[in-house]
């Protein structure tokens, strides 16, 4: 048995499936990162809007939550990922 075959098993498209596969591999022990979309994007080869629909795709699946953060003078600065256990 896969540690994604609740994934492959879920009605996702493609582009969510590899996002959310691209944040397991590059999540630290508490399950978080914090890629910029134009490095996703980049590193799978996907257009930064089809990253977005993605993002959408998984948050709407209760796969991942996202958090902006701020810099210490109050500009934005990366959203915080955090995949949800299953």
């Amino acid at each position: 048995m896969s540690r994604f075959d609740f994934l492959y098993r879920m009605d996702l498209p493609h582009r969510a499936v590899s996002v959310y596969i691209y944040f397991y591999d590059r999540a630290n022990k508490d399950g978080e990162c914090w890629p910029a979309i134009p490095t996703i994007a980049a590193d799978l080869k996907l257009s930064q809007s089809t990253v977005r629909r993605a993002l959408k795709d998984l948050r709407k699946a209760g796969l991942i939550t996202t958090e902006q953060r701020y810099r210490a003078k109050g500009g934005k600065s990366s959203l915080l990922y955090k995949i949800q256990k299953r």
